[in-house]
């Protein structure tokens, strides 16, 4: 459950690396509206500059491209072939059974598996999220390199579009995804969950164009971490035709981004209202969230 203690510690901590200082708003010029259109990818690095050797090489587009890919491709990468197979064939059940080990006989049995395997699967909830967040990665990194619909779009609308496509892999799932939360907040499951959220966030500004290795590579991210957390907590609460609620308050808080305080002070003005339609214990967490 979303009001659980341990989802309250998960998102005011994910929050809080989310944070930037009030001095920061100088170095939020990169989100400025007349960004030009998505640039000619830049040249190979000079091997006087590699680009392997920034502190921000952890998160290197190739480098995630490989770890994504080996993940879904290799069985989730310490995920062995037949695991794999049963956590891919368990998510069609999540939505009847929630993120559990019933969802993952089930899928046993539907990948022609003994459903013994579900045994040898460490962490076993928690590896069903972790998978479900690992393809979805790959599936918007293989989106963006399949086609050419960001190009002729400008920054604030390529990060708008990107934060859609993704969360829009959540929907058919929404109705369990406060379980899912709680699984990503149970201490030995944190580093997994923070890493991923890292490496979602880097990727969105890797296909929104983004190269800097400056201050602002760190700024950025921070601020579109936030963006991202927010409006996956509203899409939770959303009940309208298609989230075309959590879709207009996505682009506000975009647009808003330019002006850092006005992008605070309106995220928690919303963040309480959406605290507000889920009772005191909501409300109580998601204004922890937004204070720090």
């Amino acid at each position: 459950m979303l009001s659980s203690a341990a989802t309250r510690r998960f998102l005011s901590a994910l929050a809080s690396r989310h944070r930037v200082a009030t001095a920061a708003p100088s170095a939020l010029r990169c989100f400025s509206i007349d960004a030009p259109p998505l640039p000619t990818p830049p040249p190979a690095p000079s091997e006087e500059q590699p680009r392997q050797q920034k502190d921000t090489s952890e998160y290197d587009g190739s480098a995630r491209r490989q770890r994504a890919g080996s993940r879904t491709t290799d069985g989730a990468g310490k995920y062995e072939e037949e695991q794999a197979r049963v956590l891919r064939a368990a998510l069609p059940h999540v939505v009847r059974m929630g993120w559990s080990e019933s969802a993952m006989i089930a899928g046993a049995r539907d990948a022609g598996v003994s459903p013994a395997i579900v045994g040898s699967i460490p962490r076993k909830e928690a590896a069903l999220v972790e998978f479900f967040m690992d393809d979805c990665l790959q599936k918007l990194i293989d989106k963006v390199e399949s086609g050419d619909e960001l190009k002729d779009l400008i920054l604030s609308n390529r990060l708008g579009k990107l934060i859609r496509i993704r969360l829009k892999m959540q929907a058919p799932y929404i109705s369990k995804w406060p379980q899912a939360l709680s699984i990503q907040a149970q201490p030995a499951n944190l580093p997994t969950s923070f890493k991923q959220r890292a490496e979602l966030v880097d990727e969105i500004w890797h296909a929104a164009g983004d190269s800097g290795s400056d201050i602002d590579w760190y700024v950025k991210r921070t601020v579109l971490g936030g963006i991202y957390s927010t409006t996956e907590v509203y899409m939770v609460t959303d009940h309208s035709l298609e989230f075309q609620d959590t879709w207009r308050f996505l682009d506000r808080c975009i647009k808003d981004a330019f002006d850092f305080q006005k992008t605070v002070q309106e995220a928690a003005y919303l963040a309480e209202a959406v605290g507000a339609g889920m009772g005191n214990t909501m409300q109580g967490f998601v204004k922890r969230i937004l204070q720090r």
